[in-house]
């Protein structure tokens, strides 16, 4: 985010998608608001977004829809969601499973509404044994914050199975955590509808909330509602047929204009990824940020497009040369397979690393990877690149006659 323009937009995107999905309430004159937790992300303590959440409920309130949350892993601390005064209309569920019964109109179905939130961060065992039974005659729909069968490398959460979920009878489960929007169908209709905003490039693809319909037959109608202020994408280039560098960045822009074009976002975040066999593949290792330069002026061009990074895995076509016939090439070989999978560079290298993640504030120290794994992939592929960033500045005679 070093782009000042692009971090006010990806500052400001989660809260302007809210005031979306507000109102999107409003224009469908929905029953009610259900949020399956982690309304905020972690232990928040600013009162300015407890103004704006506080303000925004209540435009839901004024018009008499009400708003049903629970607590997941990341809010359960919140000292916010804890003291923050909100609407006679929200109804946040605590600690102990609770039903909620709403009558309707004569000859309506009443609806029961079951949540639980999370008492504390850790959740190692599955919350569904405290959900009451599921009322007899009612429309049953419950709230729950889930890892369901859980991923790996990641802790369970509330683990349960979607099996599970249709055994309790209810008509509707809104399940939230998983960031993916996810829909089952079967006895039970189970929607994971993700976030409805994308945070960074790992968040990528468009995103969505689902408006839900219930009849009093039971039948369950679902729309996805893409709500998002900006979406990123993972633009993949293949520079092979690019010998010159205007065609290399014609090829950009096409591919540029063409997400811009897939997207459902207002504003579009992109991540390029240039592959294949080019002459240029030196160049654009050295001159990446001239590259970068040129990526973001043709997506100011198209318009709402931001170039967030450019990420290279070109080879030259020299790359697969037999030893001897390119010094650099024969270089690029040995840093592979002799220097990079040595055990006594990456003990070191993994020391270094260690030696800077702790001088990082705490909240920044996830930046090589929360688990083990996730840092050795993150260590590997900063070394990797900064390998091939040495080499393109070693290289000589580039096509455009630098040295």
């Amino acid at each position: 985010m070093r782009d000042p323009d692009l971090a006010d937009l990806i500052g400001t995107a989660t809260r302007t998608t809210f005031s979306r999905i507000i109102d999107l309430c409003l224009d469908e004159k929905v029953d009610a608001l259900v949020i399956a937790g982690d309304l905020y992300d972690g232990e928040q303590t600013s009162m300015k977004t407890a103004r704006f959440l506080a303000g925004e409920l209540g435009r839901l309130a004024d018009a008499g829809i009400a708003t049903y949350i629970i607590r997941g892993n990341h809010d359960s601390l919140s000292r916010i969601t804890r003291e923050l005064m909100l609407p006679d209309t929200v109804k946040l569920f605590g600690g102990r499973a609770e039903c909620v019964t709403i009558d309707r109109g004569p000859g309506e179905k009443p609806v029961a509404i079951h949540g639980l939130s999370f008492s504390d961060p850790t959740a190692p065992e599955s919350l569904l044994p405290r959900f009451k039974p599921a009322v007899a005659d009612a429309i049953n729909i419950g709230i729950l914050h889930t890892s369901l069968g859980g991923a790996p490398g990641h802790d369970p959460y509330a683990p349960c199975s979607p099996a599970e979920l249709h055994a309790t009878g209810y008509d509707y489960w809104a399940l939230g955590h998983i960031h993916k929007r996810a829909v089952i169908e079967g006895a039970s209709t189970i929607v994971m509808p993700g976030i409805p905003q994308g945070r960074d490039i790992n968040e990528d693809g468009p995103k969505s909330v689902t408006l839900v319909s219930i009849d009093d037959d039971e039948t369950v109608t679902l729309e996805e509602k893409r709500l998002a202020l900006a979406e990123f994408q993972r633009v993949r280039i293949d520079a092979s047929q690019s010998t010159e560098w205007e065609e290399l960045v014609r090829s950009i822009s096409a591919g540029l204009e063409q997400a811009r074009k897939d997207a459902s976002a207002p504003e579009l975040v992109v991540r390029l990824e240039l592959t294949g066999t080019t002459p240029l593949a030196w160049r654009m290792r050295r001159d990446a940020d001239l590259l970068l330069a040129e990526t973001q002026e043709r997506a100011s061009r198209i318009g709402s497009v931001w170039a967030e990074k450019l990420e290279l895995d070109c080879q030259p076509p020299g790359a697969t040369a037999s030893p001897g016939a390119d010094p650099l090439v024969e270089l690029q070989t040995l840093i592979a397979d002799r220097v990079l999978e040595s055990q006594g560079f990456n003990l070191a290298y993994k020391a270094l690393a260690e030696q800077l993640q702790a001088q990082l504030p705490t909240d920044l120290r996830d930046l090589f990877g929360s688990t083990e794994d996730q840092s050795a992939q993150t260590l590997q592929d900063l070394s990797k690149d900064g390998a091939a960033d040495v080499l393109a500045r070693l290289r000589t005679g580039s096509s455009d006659g630098a040295s």
